[in-house]
């Protein structure tokens, strides 16, 4: 089964009031990932997910904490240390940000065919992993 990683900024999106369309589409994302048991994130998704929902969307706690147990229905990986040399690896190998290597080394962890992503080029592959941009 192909398995799907999603970006923070897919999750931010589904719970984003400022743009209907693309909150639209990302929550229906979310939950057919949920549904049909290929979505993966991992725990910096959660935190960023966290801190965006805080401080941008404002979102008061209860809600937080709800969304963050519904994203909990998604596959988890953990960040570990071996995840993050691996994301030192890919930030060098490919000159990108350190937390998009992250997010990166964490889908595969996962063995992730995609990556739903805006942070990326839309088609880029890295080693395994394809970045898909679903909101364009």
């Amino acid at each position: 089964m192909s398995k799907i990683f999603l970006d923070t900024n897919i999750l931010v999106y589904a719970n984003d009031k400022s743009d209907p369309r693309k909150q639209i589409l990302a929550t229906k994302l979310v939950s057919d990932c949920i549904a049909e048991r290929k979505g993966v994130i991992s725990t910096q998704v959660l935190q960023e997910y966290a801190c965006v929902a805080l401080h941008k969307l404002r979102q008061e706690l209860p809600i937080i904490r709800r969304r963050l147990s519904q994203f909990q229905s998604l596959k988890v990986v953990q960040v570990t240390p071996v995840l993050i040399s691996r994301a030192l690896e890919l930030h060098t190998q490919h000159k990108i940000h350190y937390w998009d290597a992250a997010i990166l080394a964490a889908a595969e962890e996962a063995q992730c065919d995609q990556l739903y992503s805006e942070d990326f080029p839309d088609g880029a592959v890295y080693g395994k992993v394809r970045v898909v941009n679903p909101l364009v």
